[in-house]
């Protein structure tokens, strides 16, 4: 291990290799880069694989020794100002590198044959390896200003990957939007940064925890000053965690490829903020109301996402929400002190989301095939539909992460959010109700992502899938059902711009299920030799389903550090020693140990939940039902009864348009913010026109009208002069002796 750690400030700078040398070869043998563009992914894969075995490997040794390694050198000196960077290894910065080094690999792998069509295949590559870097410092940064250092070039990276496809213009507004949203975060970080250093003259983690409790036990600081200083910390965790009131950025990121939505929005980036509040929860934990703050953060964010998450249509976007609603749980946990069930939920949630997002990117790369490419189409759940017949491995993969994700064990999700909500009781009761409601909306809306993509039947017309504009077909099923016609049926087709006519007599005709198109045989005689072919959405590729498969076995067994097994058991001792944190946390929830008896009556509480909820999406959104539209709540809810459905079908419209209006935040920022600063720009603008510039104008134009009308009375002649001369005499003897009158 001591030989071990003085060379770990290698591990951000492992990746950074491919991006430069992406560069320099399309600077300079940009042909042939380009032909042999597939062959940097091997390297990218490799180099993070070395990272994540040193990254296990230290964290054996976290396990073994709990030991801190923390080593700085000086960047500059000036005076009384002292700037060090460095690196620092504990138990929480292994661990990130753990996480993003094994979903790195794993979605690197998925994305070579994702991006593979991609012309931006290059450019795609070199960004991710430049995030990876970007990440890894990140988490292993020594002091604040480090940090925010890195912080700054992961938001940039977010940037560069959720335009990749900049030449679509929602693309383009949503990676603008990401940016403008985190510029708040980030403004707020950097002042509450340099506001601690006016209190603690310091930007270490260690000598600020040490004076601000100092300085608090001693009564010696301005409190107001030092908690909006920390509010200002928290705020840059708000931002890139996608929290409540700064949310609105995360659901338009989903613009970018499927792969970066894995990794960044699901797993690593979005997590930044949680390991911000993580590493600084010792100071936060001395502020007086900050951590009630953080954890009333935190439940109005799991909630939000979750309500939010009930109606949308495009399975990346209710995906993205069910990412905001389960950061909100680790907010939570963190606000109230549990910081091993924050950072476990962390860790499970990470690599359960990664398995969805990469499995609605395989859906997604499937439909394509059908549709061509088209979001409204390809990542419209309405438009899906009995998709498990075509896509098997797909939909295994998707409903393990969605059985995680719901909390059904003995799954990963269920052992970290079991623990949250045991710990949100002791905590709060409100916080606590809350909390579990949310639980069972989550199975409710994954249950009813999974319903929509893979059972049921064929919501879209056949035209949507054989790629013909005018092409009508309704006697065979693309998804290869077999269908009966008793009498003859008159059928116009048209395919390559020739119309046939074909007659059906009693005959089933079916699409093979083991391949991805079928001209069908008979249609040489019936149609005068003109063939049609028809295509059902094939399987991924095997290097796409490799990384779901690995994140399907990650999903499964991750969640064993946490089983309680007894007060000293192996498992328990696992757990403590993976997040174990760098100070201790005195708080009630910390370290607090249950046996299984207590575990159990516990889990039945949260399964039974989940098990509800699962229940009534399935009552909702069997397949029956194409789509939440088409649901019929009286016939639904009240068959055959005499209750007044009106305001049952009031409640849940408004819920509807709750939640697929985005509960109309992003309409209160446009009115609000946009259109306020809109139209202070309009006042400033007509204020500057017409007040600042009008008045050197109005000068300008007296001078003007005056010298134009004064030259007509320079004619030259004395007799004219004197004429006015007498005027302006008179006019003043006039003046004096009406002031002298008024006088006396």
């Amino acid at each position: 291990m001591d030989y071990t750690y003085p060379y770990s400030w290698i591990i951000p700078l492992i990746p950074l290799p491919i991006p430069m040398l992406i560069g320099v070869g399309l600077i300079v043998f940009p042909t042939a880069t380009k032909n042999l563009r597939r062959m940097w992914s091997f390297p990218n894969i490799f180099l993070l694989f070395v990272v994540m075995l040193l990254s296990v490997y230290l964290s054996i040794q976290q396990i073994n020794k709990s030991s801190i390694y923390q080593y700085v050198w000086s960047w500059t000196i000036n005076n009384d100002f002292s700037l060090d960077f460095g690196y620092l290894i504990d138990s929480l910065a292994s661990i990130m590198v753990i996480l993003i080094s094994t979903v790195g690999i794993l979605v690197l792998f998925y994305s070579d044959n994702y991006m593979y069509h991609d012309r931006g295949y290059l450019r795609f590559f070199s960004y991710m390896s430049f995030f990876t870097t970007s990440m890894l410092g990140l988490v292993t940064s020594v002091n604040l200003i480090q940090i925010y250092i890195f912080w700054e070039l992961v938001g940039m990276c977010s940037y560069l990957l959720i335009g990749f496809w900049f030449t679509r213009p929602i693309a383009a507004n949503a990676c603008q939007k990401a940016f403008v949203t985190n510029r708040v975060g980030d403004f707020g970080l950097l002042l509450g940064i340099l506001g601690l250093y006016a209190i603690t003259g310091s930007f270490e983690f260690r000598d600020l925890f040490e004076i601000v409790n100092k300085l608090v036990s001693n009564n010696e600081v301005n409190f107001v000053f030092l908690t909006l200083c920390a509010l200002l910390l928290f705020t840059g965790a708000v931002a890139k965690s996608s929290q409540f009131p700064l949310h609105v950025w995360l659901p338009d990121a989903m613009e970018g490829p499927t792969p970066i939505s894995a990794l960044i929005h699901a797993a690593t980036m979005v997590a930044a903020g949680i390991f911000l509040v993580a590493r600084l929860l010792p100071l936060f934990i001395i502020i007086p109301h900050i951590m009630n703050f953080i954890s009333l953060i935190g439940i109005v964010t799991l909630l939000f996402g979750a309500t939010l998450s009930l109606a949308q249509k495009d399975i990346k976007r209710s995906l993205a929400y069910s990412t905001m609603s389960q950061l909100g749980y680790m907010m939570l946990a963190l606000g109230m002190g549990s910081y091993q069930a924050a950072l476990f939920h962390l860790i499970t949630h990470a690599y359960s989301k990664a398995l969805l997002f990469l499995g609605s990117g395989s859906i997604i790369h499937s439909m394509e095939a059908i549709v061509g490419y088209s979001p409204n189409k390809s990542q419209n759940m309405v438009l899906m539909g009995g998709l498990k017949k075509h896509v098997p491995i797909t939909k295994t993969a998707f409903f393990i992460g969605t059985l995680s994700l719901c909390g059904i064990p003995p799954l990963a999700c269920f052992w970290s959010k079991d623990q949250i909500l045991n710990d949100s009781w002791l905590y709060s009761p409100l916080c606590a109700i809350i909390a579990c409601f949310t639980a069972g909306l989550t199975a409710f809306y994954m249950f009813r992502i999974y319903l929509l993509t893979f059972e049921g039947h064929l919501n879209v017309h056949f035209k949507n899938y054989s790629g013909q504009k005018s092409g009508f077909c309704y006697s065979i099923s693309p998804w290869g059902k077999e269908i009966q016609k008793n009498k003859f049926s008159l059928l116009f087709i048209e395919n390559n711009n020739e119309k046939g006519i074909f007659f059906f007599l009693n005959t089933t005709y079916r699409i093979f299920e083991n391949g991805k198109k079928m001209i069908r045989p008979f249609i040489s005689i019936a149609c005068f030799g003109i063939q049609n072919t028809f295509f059902y959405p094939p399987e991924s590729d095997s290097t796409m389903l490799f990384s779901m498969s690995i994140l399907v076995l990650f999903t499964c067994l991750v969640g064993i550090i946490g089983i309680p097994y007894n007060q000293s058991g192996i498992f328990f001792d696992l757990l403590s020693n993976l997040l174990n944190p760098s100070i201790n946390l005195l708080h009630p929830n910390q370290n607090h140990f249950i046996d299984w008896y207590e575990f159990f009556i516990n889990g039945i509480f949260s399964v039974s939940l989940s098990f509800f909820g699962i229940f009534i999406a399935f009552f909702s959104y069997k397949p029956i039902y194409s789509s939440f539209e088409n649901f019929n709540l009286k016939n639904a809810f009240f068959k055959g009864g005499n209750y007044n459905t009106a305001l049952w079908e009031k409640i849940i419209n408004l819920i509807y348009n709750w939640s697929y209006n985005r509960g109309y935040i992003d309409f209160f920022y446009r009115i609000s913010l946009a259109g306020g600063l809109r139209r202070f720009a309009e006042l400033t603008h007509f204020f500057d026109r017409q007040v600042i510039d009008g008045i050197p104008n109005a000068f300008g134009l007296i001078s003007f009208f005056g010298g134009e009308g004064i030259k007509y009375f320079g004619t030259g002649r004395i007799s004219s002069y004197l004429l006015v001369y007498l005027g302006f005499v008179l006019v003043f003897i006039f003046l004096l002796f009406y002031l002298f009158r008024l006088v006396f």
